[in-house]
Formats: structure tokens, C-alpha cells, sequence
């Protein structure tokens, strides 16, 4: 049960910020937030992260299912050993079934957090791709770090 309400805050965020940027913004119109360093964009991503693939639609969305299916199936395996673990699994999760929504539904993936510095420029991205790297962030930790992070629980994720 905290599994899900986990997941489902994470997707509800993930879709609530989104649905917020299509109805007050139109496509690809920009509001600077912090000049030269971040603004509001919204993007249509047909692609994965950084436009990789794009325009492979059912490739993407029978991807994230199989990925998806692949971490709650082998979840306890995968992510009950560790706190860091057991804290990536809803993330990891929650971001998959946002992206995949949008793939589903629209037909992309809608982005519009855009952070840039001089010449440097990253990706549009948005809350479903961030819960993902924090989650393989966490995951990571728990694998390889040694300490309270990685302290073994009960193996119930």
C-alpha cells in the first residue's frame, strides 16, 4: 500500500506540473525564471532522454513496460536490501508510468525544465526524468556505499 501511494504521488506530481505547463504556456514559448540560468519551456520530447530515439513511439512505450515490469516483479531482489533501495524503487517507478502516460496519450513526452549556463545547455526535462535519476542515484548509492544508506531492512520494498 506505501509502495503505491509513493508511486502515485510521484506520477500525480509528474502529470499535475505537466498539465500545468500545456495550459498556461503554448508550445515552445520560454519564460526565463532565473536569466542564464534556468527557464520554463515547454517541449514536445518524441524521443527518451536528450531526444534519443525519437519518433520510435512503440519501441519507447513497450520498453517502459518491460522495465517497469521488470522492477515491481523483482523488486524485493532488486531494491528491499537497502534504505537508498527501497527510497528508488517509487521513483524509479512513478517516472516510468509519467513518461509513459504522456507517450501513450499524446504521443510524447511533454518537457519544460531547461537549465543552461553560457554555452553550456541541458536537455528539457521534467519532474517523471528527475524522479528517474534520483532513483538510479539511490539505487547506485545503495549498492555501493557502505554505511547507514546501506544498512539492511526487513527486505519488504
Amino acid at each position: 500500500m506505501r509502495l503505491a501511494l509513493l508511486i502515485g504521488g510521484t506520477v500525480l506530481l509528474d502529470q499535475l506540473t505537466k498539465l500545468w505547463i500545456q495550459m498556461c504556456f503554448l508550445y515552445s514559448e520560454k519564460l526565463v525564471v532565473v536569466p542564464g540560468l534556468f527557464n520554463l519551456h515547454y517541449i514536445r520530447n518524441t524521443g527518451a532522454a536528450w531526444g534519443l530515439l525519437a519518433g520510435w513511439r512503440l519501441l519507447l512505450v513497450l520498453f517502459s513496460l518491460a522495465m517497469l515490469g521488470l522492477i515491481l516483479h523483482r523488486r524485493r531482489e532488486l531494491f528491499g536490501a537497502t534504505s537508498c533501495g527501497r527510497a528508488a524503487l517509487p521513483l524509479l517507478a512513478g517516472g516510468i508510468i509519467g513518461n509513459l502516460i504522456d507517450r501513450v496519450r499524446l504521443g510524447y513526452v511533454v518537457d519544460f525544465l531547461d537549465f543552461h549556463h553560457g554555452a553550456w545547455h541541458f536537455p528539457a526535462f521534467n519532474v517523471a526524468d528527475s524522479a528517474i535519476c534520483i532513483g538510479i542515484g539511490l539505487y547506485l548509492i545503495g549498492q555501493f556505499r557502505q554505511g547507514p544508506c546501506a544498512g539492511r531492512g526487513d527486505g519488504g520494498a
